[in-house]
Formats: C-alpha cells, structure tokens, sequence
C-alpha cells in the first residue's frame, strides 16, 4: 500500500483523548500505549486498519509534524460522536550529524498526552485490510511491533461480525521479548479473548534470547509452522495481511522462498496472489 503525501486541502478534524493505558509491563524498555480518543466531528468516517495523520506540534519554525498511525479500533460512541483507538510506540531517533538521541515529535507528544488533551489529525487514508466475504477463504495475518494494531480490530469483526467463520486464521506477530507483545503478556491479554475460537490462532515471534536487541525472529516463527502456512497460501482465496516496519518484508521472504524451496517458485506464487488482489500490506 502506497500512502499518500499530505494534501494541504485535507480539513483537519479534532478529537478528545479519553483514556492512555500503557500495554507494555512496566519494566519493559519499549513503551506503547493504547490511546483512546472522541471526535465530534461527523464529518469523519474512519474505519479499523485505515490511517489517520496525527499533526502534532511542530518545530523549528513548522507549523505542525505529521505523522500516520494505524486505527485500531473504531465504535460509534453515540449519534453525535466516533471513538478510535490509536497504538503508539514511544520512539527516538539518533541525529546523523551529532549523534545524540532525540524524541520522536508525533509520539512522545501523543504518549505524554493526558486525557482531556486534544489532537487535530486528518484523514482517514486507505483500507488495506477487510474481512473476504467468503467464510471459508484462510486468512494469513503478519505483524510487528505496533503493525499488529489493525490486526486486533480485524480479528474482532471476523469472529464477532462473521458468526461460525470455516476459515483458517493465522496470525503472527513479533517483538523484541515476550514482555513487549502489544496484546499478548500479563499485562493485556487481548488476543487471547479469541483462543476459543476454533480456526483462530497467534504465533509470538521473538528475538533470540539473551539479546534482545537482535532482529525479530520472524522468519523463524513463520519456518516451524512452515507446512500449513505453505498450504495457505496455495488457497484460491486465501487472504495475506502485513503490517508493520519495512525490514519485515525481507523476513518474510526469506522465510517463505526457503518452504517454496527456491525463489522462483516462491515469486510465481507471490505474484499470483497479488495479481488476484489477495496481498495487502501497510510497511512504513
């Protein structure tokens, strides 16, 4: 999925932070949060898996810093209101010229946020990823990191809004400890709320331990499940979703030219699913 540059006519809406939960333990190095926000403005009409461009304040002489996130969740809070839910990383970045340490504009001004703190944001941008109306297609779903995000929402209207789906649904989703899985550690356990569900399963892939700061280990969780996931995706109407940093991709293709058993084979049918327009993916 392409996301489009900002549009200087885009009109930019409000919205009212409710709640901020952090959803990673405590004593986790990574921070993310879960932001819950109300909007009055009927004029916005987002959806689960659609992004907004949260404009925060700006720096050095610019009006504002934007920046895309993933809508998590989106209820109808009433006739006259929209509550959406945002998943927001604390992040840094390093300065190529100094070599120090910065906060990130857009999310650390969105963590530091209190409830009753207000955003102007814009959009909604694009639908990568919805629900097939064929009940019995499989549904491959990757993500890393805060891409897991429309995962959540989407796994809830397969199961809540799709009643007895016959359909495999596979997700994978990766950190860089089990302490930092967004949806999956003691401190929420969010996804678990479908392990009753009997075509519905989530795989954690980690960093090999004890080092932490090593890549995701997502070619690795995708390998030893390699015989069903192979099997999915020669489904005439399999679904595949991904979702999060663009070094996932590598991970992924990796992992799957190894189950094809070679990259030619693993291209021909890569090309066949995006031909048929049954391979989305959201990578920033």
């Amino acid at each position: 999925m392409t996301i489009p540059q900002q549009d200087d006519e885009e009109r930019p809406f409000s919205a009212r932070l409710l709640r901020s939960e952090r959803i990673t333990p405590a004593d986790s190095p990574e921070e993310v949060r879960n932001l819950v926000f109300r909007t009055e403005d009927l004029g916005f009409d987002g959806r689960g898996g659609q992004c907004i461009r949260v404009l925060a304040p700006g720096q050095f002489g610019n009006a504002a810093h934007a920046r895309l996130y993933s809508l998590a969740e989106v209820d109808d809070a009433g006739n006259d209101a929209t509550a959406f839910t945002l998943c927001v990383r604390r992040c840094h970045y390093v300065d190529d010229f100094s070599g120090q340490e910065y906060p990130g504009v857009a999310s650390n001004f969105l963590c530091d946020l209190r409830p009753g703190g207000e955003i102007r944001f814009a959009g909604p941008i694009g639908y990568p990823f919805s629900v097939p109306a064929n009940p019995q297609a499989d549904i491959l779903m990757i993500g890393m990191g805060t891409g897991i995000a429309p995962f959540r929402g989407l796994v809830r209207d397969i199961y809540r809004g799709h009643r007895g789906w016959q359909g495999r649904v596979r997700l994978f989703h990766g950190a860089r400890s089990g302490l930092e899985m967004l949806y999956m550690n003691e401190e929420n356990k969010d996804l678990a709320l479908y392990y009753d569900q009997a075509t519905f399963r989530a795989f954690q892939a980690v960093s090999p331990r004890p080092h932490f700061a090593e890549p995701v280990a997502m070619a690795q969780a995708l390998e030893r499940n390699a015989a069903e996931v192979w099997d999915m995706l020669q489904g005439a109407d399999t679904r595949v979703f991904l979702a999060g940093p663009q070094a996932m991709q590598a991970m992924v293709d990796q992992a799957v030219t190894a189950m094809a058993g070679g990259p030619q084979a693993w291209t021909a049918t890569k090309r066949k699913i995006m031909g048929a327009g049954r391979w989305q993916e959201v990578l920033y």
